[in-house]
């Protein structure tokens, strides 16, 4: 018998508008909005449902993600022609961009380092601002020992550091004059450091003239405009 977007029981929460396209699962977070910028850059139609944070533990949408994480997909045309089921924006990512054949470099250096700059984000940038996020700005800030918000801040400093420099030298986007996957994962998080945060002293964003240049050209991308705001928030 064949598989339909019926036997993955989220959809009997979250129902299909279109069975016939993508189904994707999100919350606009830096995480989330990572996939919804990259449907809309590759110019793939999809169906966006809102999970609310508080929902991602029910057993609906434990069912597509057992991690309790925004996004998770449902494709329904994956591998083999069969509806396909996918979380962890980063394997998203990869998966959209190996399927449609853009935003990940063909050549296998170029395409190597690419993956290393999305793992840049995936081990490092998302982590330790999140973590800023929780012990500079959310429920840790009530914790008096100032070690966890100076490791955090002195690391996400570091980190974009890391990014200033490889910004340098006139490039327009990580991989030069390729926009990637590798700009999709990581600039959400800059911006959401920046505006949700408030981080822009604490991690001495005025220091990073690139960074600050690459992310206004990341978010004028009209694809950005557009996957920034999807799914809404209710």
């Amino acid at each position: 018998m064949a598989i339909t977007l019926d036997d993955f029981p989220i959809t009997q929460h979250w129902q299909p508008r279109n069975p016939e396209l993508l189904q994707l699962y999100s919350y606009p977070t830096p995480n989330g909005v990572k996939v919804s910028i990259a449907l809309e850059e590759l110019g793939v139609p999809y169906d966006a449902h809102t999970v609310p944070l508080n929902q991602t533990t029910t057993p609906a949408f434990l069912s597509l993600n057992p991690n309790n994480k925004i996004p998770a997909i449902i494709d329904p045309d994956g591998p083999n022609g069969k509806p396909f089921g996918l979380w962890e924006s980063g394997a998203i990512l990869i998966y959209l961009a190996e399927k449609h054949g853009s935003l990940l470099p063909s050549d296998p250096a170029r395409r190597l380092e690419t993956l290393q700059w999305l793992m840049f984000q995936m081990g490092g940038v998302g982590p330790m601002f999140g973590q800023y996020g929780f012990f500079g700005v959310f429920a840790g800030k009530e914790i008096e020992d100032p070690r966890p918000r100076e490791r955090y801040v002195n690391e996400s400093r570091r980190l974009l550091g890391v990014l200033e420099q490889r910004l340098a030298d006139g490039r327009d986007w990580i991989m030069g004059d390729e926009y990637t996957i590798a700009d999709i994962a990581i600039f959400p998080w800059v911006r959401g450091a920046k505006i949700f945060y408030k981080a822009e002293e604490a991690f001495e964003m005025a220091a990073r003239p690139n960074v600050m240049a690459w992310l206004d050209r990341c978010i004028a991308r009209p694809a950005s405009e557009r996957g920034l705001v999807q799914p809404p928030r209710e």
